[in-house]
């Protein structure tokens, strides 16, 4: 798998076997930073990737100019294999081993972008949504990025959509903060 933009572009990385990792596909990644892109400045800007992986997401964050970067990953195997992509990219993180629902509660700082992709029958989103909303993890004009099942309703109450784009199965879902007149 090759990061698609920015300074690391073409950077290979390697994804853990297995069924439990779901990678972002190369055109969807394009997409996605291509929205970002016409929506806000990366210079300065914190993105965290919330089910991390192999940690693609928040590599593109990086290589494209975020300024931090936070991974969220689960399964020990994985997050080890993520920790060595980042080192032999040079990319330092924030890096947290552990159950993302959980580690959400604990965070204390909010994000410009969140990406949200937990395995698709996990049945996770409505509770992480309600997490970010709650404990006021995205700033108020920041950009929460859900990749999800296409046929999949999530409750999305406490935020506006700004875009949604399907790609065959899947669907991105792009939203902001709703604000309160």
């Amino acid at each position: 798998m090759q990061i698609t933009g920015g300074y690391l572009k073409s950077r290979k990385i390697t994804s853990p076997k297995g069924g439990n990792v779901r990678p972002t596909l190369s055109q969807v990644r394009e997409s996605i930073f291509s929205t970002l892109y016409s929506l806000i400045d990366f210079e300065g800007k914190t993105f965290l990737d919330a089910f991390a992986g192999s940690g693609i997401m928040g590599f593109e964050a990086a290589s494209r100019g975020f300024e931090s970067v936070t991974f969220l990953e689960k399964d020990k195997k994985t997050f080890y294999q993520l920790k060595s992509n980042a080192q032999q990219l040079g990319v330092n993180g924030n890096f947290y081993l552990g159950d993302t629902v959980k580690i959400l509660g604990k965070l204390d700082s909010a994000f410009d972008v969140i990406y949200v992709d937990p395995p698709y029958q996990s049945g996770l989103y409505d509770g992480v949504l309600e997490l970010i909303k709650n404990n006021n993890l995205l700033k108020p004009d920041g950009i929460l990025i859900l990749e999800h099942p296409k046929d999949l309703a999530i409750n999305t109450d406490g935020f506006a959509a700004i875009k949604e784009k399907i790609y065959a199965d899947k669907k991105l879902t792009c939203l902001t903060p709703a604000q309160i007149h």
